[in-house]
């Protein structure tokens, strides 16, 4: 289905929790499957690369699910099925310092 092609992960800019055209064509994807479901809830976890301090990750993690919660009620998903939360920097999907890690561990995973 396109959301399985679409992927499960958003990525962000350094410091952004702006969406993307790109990131908006993934939500999209996901947008039609939750509405075709009609229940279930959706998990939005929100992470970010290690640079800045352990609070303001975490707060900006969650400023990143929140964007894509937001997006998605917006388009018609029912805000009670969206759960955010914020892994900060606690979760890497990449290890390592330099951008090559650090681009892949500013995201928003759809669950």
């Amino acid at each position: 289905d396109a959301a399985a092609a679409a992927g499960n992960v958003v990525y962000f800019d350094f410091d952004k929790s702006t969406l993307t055209p790109a990131t908006r064509r993934v939500l999209d994807a996901h947008i039609a499957l939750a509405k075709a479901k009609g229940s279930g809830e959706v998990r939005l976890e929100g992470h970010t690369d290690e640079r800045g301090t352990r609070e303001y990750n975490m707060a900006l993690g969650e400023r990143r699910a929140k964007a894509v919660a937001d997006y998605m009620s917006v388009n018609g998903v029912s805000r009670s099925r969206l759960d955010t939360v914020s892994y900060g920097e606690e979760r890497p999907a990449m290890s390592g310092s330099g951008e090559a890690a650090w681009s892949k561990n500013r995201r928003v995973e759809i669950k």
